[in-house]
């Protein structure tokens, strides 16, 4: 059995029980940030350096959708040949930011309505000999009930 790990160091909590997207949050004005903030806060009100990482929320609203028809360039890894997917805009439940990721495998922009509630799920992104490097997804919140899944 490979190691599953994430795929983009830092930005998620591979654990595909229960991913996680890594951000961070100011403990001056109490914003959240995705990806997370290393050298100061974000907004122009505070610039605090005063900055923590956080797990933030596995659920939200989708807010707004796409397909992409374009393979994202290196170090993008995507199968070939290329087939276009659903990108997923989500504001999260509790941080109330939006959130960007692709769609999970096999869900189409047709099975997407703004105002549903979806979840983070990981799914391998490709592997090699000795491990399974996993990315984040969005998926409609019905349908997760496997929460690692496989493109093949």
């Amino acid at each position: 059995m490979k190691t599953k790990v994430s795929a983009l160091d830092g930005w998620f909590d591979a654990n595909p029980e229960r991913p996680r997207l890594i951000g961070s949050r100011c403990g001056s004005c109490r914003s959240y940030f995705f990806p997370k903030e290393t050298f100061a806060c974000r907004n122009p009100s505070c610039g605090s350096a005063e900055l923590a990482d956080v797990a933030l929320s596995a659920t939200g609203t989708l807010w707004s959708y796409t397909d992409n028809h374009y393979q994202p360039p290196a170090p993008y890894v995507s199968p070939e040949p290329f087939v276009p997917y659903a990108i997923a805009a989500v504001e999260l439940a509790d941080e109330k930011m939006v959130v960007l990721g692709q769609v999970a495998h096999g869900v189409a922009t047709a099975d997407l309505k703004v105002g549903m509630r979806m979840e983070l799920v990981a799914e391998t992104l490709y592997s090699d000999d000795a491990k399974e490097y996993l990315v984040w997804k969005w998926t409609p919140a019905a349908r997760s009930a496997s929460p690692a899944r496989s493109r093949s």
